[in-house]
């Protein structure tokens, strides 16, 4: 099954994201890899495609998994989590309509 992760992330955590930053696109380049990603990216803490110092808010993940509690597992996990970045934490079911 689908699950969506969806992070808020703490303020002024732009250098502690960038830091762990690669060890996070590794976890997801390997769902990729498995064929159970499938999408994934900030939210732009402004309107624009380039936020600049604004930084980003948090991110979203769409993922299969086996269950709730493995996909909670696997984003409790995450560098992101780990470094303190995000300041909320959502992992709940999710079902893709469009595109088919």
């Amino acid at each position: 099954m689908l699950y969506a992760i969806i992070s808020q992330f703490v303020d002024d955590c732009q250098e502690k994201r960038q830091q762990a930053r690669p060890a996070h696109l590794e976890r997801l380049t390997a769902l990729q890899d498995q064929g159970r990603l499938v999408l994934a990216g900030p939210h732009p803490a402004i309107d624009s495609e380039d936020p600049g110092p604004a930084g980003f808010s948090g991110s979203l993940i769409v993922a299969e998994f086996d269950s709730l509690q493995s996909a909670q597992a696997w984003a409790d996990a995450d560098p992101y989590a780990e470094a303190g970045i995000y300041a909320q934490l959502t992992v709940k079911p999710f079902i893709q309509v469009f595109p088919k």
